[in-house]
C-alpha cells in the first residue's frame, strides 16, 4: 500500500476515512477539494488542477480523497496499487450530506477549503448524490471487478465495514 485512491458518492464519509488512513499508514494525504477549490469555494484554473494532479500522481507513495473531474479520475484510479471504494447505501450518503450542511455551520467539514460557502457546497453535493449514484456509481463497481485481480481493493458497503477496515489496516501495519 503506497498509493491509495479513496472515492465513492459524496457524503460517504471520504475525507474523514482517508484522514485516518493517512494517520496509520504515514502515507501522505492530498485532497482534491481542497487542491480544486481555493479559500472561498471558487475553483482553481483547470490547468493548475491537472498540473498539481499529475505531480501528486508521479510520487512515490500518497492517498489521494476525492473525485477531481473525469480527466483526472481514471489515470488515479490505473495509478493507484490500493482503491477504497466507499459505497454506502445511498440514504446513508443522503443522511451524511444533511448533518454536514447542519454541522457545517458550526465546524467546517473535513476536506473542505476554507470559508467554503456551505449552503451552495451542500445543495451541489444533494445534485451530484443523484448523478453520482446513476452514472458513475456503476462505473466505479465494474471497474473495481476487474482491478481486483491486479491491486488491492477495498469495497466498503456499509458503515461496519469502514471500522472493519481500519482494524485490517491497523493490523497490518
Amino acid at each position: 500500500m503506497k498509493k491509495v485512491a479513496v472515492f465513492g458518492n459524496t457524503g460517504g464519509g471520504k475525507s474523514t476515512l482517508s484522514k485516518k488512513l493517512s494517520q496509520i499508514t504515514g502515507l501522505p494525504l492530498h485532497v482534491l477539494d481542497k487542491i480544486k477549490y481555493q479559500a472561498g469555494g471558487a475553483e482553481v484554473p483547470h490547468e493548475d488542477y491537472k498540473r498539481i494532479h499529475q505531480q501528486i500522481l508521479a510520487t512515490e507513495q500518497w492517498i489521494i480523497d476525492g473525485f477531481g473531474c473525469m480527466e483526472t479520475l481514471w489515470p488515479r484510479l490505473d495509478e493507484a496499487d490500493t482503491l477504497v471504494f466507499v459505497d454506502l447505501p445511498l440514504y446513508v450518503h443522503f443522511w451524511w450530506v444533511t448533518k454536514r450542511f447542519i454541522t457545517g455551520y458550526f465546524q467546517p467539514p473535513s476536506g473542505w477549503s476554507d470559508n467554503s460557502p456551505i449552503l451552495r457546497s451542500s445543495l451541489t453535493s444533494y445534485r451530484v448524490l443523484w448523478l453520482c449514484h446513476k452514472y458513475l456509481m456503476p462505473k466505479y463497481r465494474g471497474y473495481i471487478e476487474q482491478a481486483q485481480n491486479i491491486k488491492s481493493v477495498y469495497h466498503i458497503r456499509s458503515t461496519k465495514q469502514i471500522s472493519q477496515f481500519f482494524e485490517l489496516i491497523e493490523r497490518q501495519n
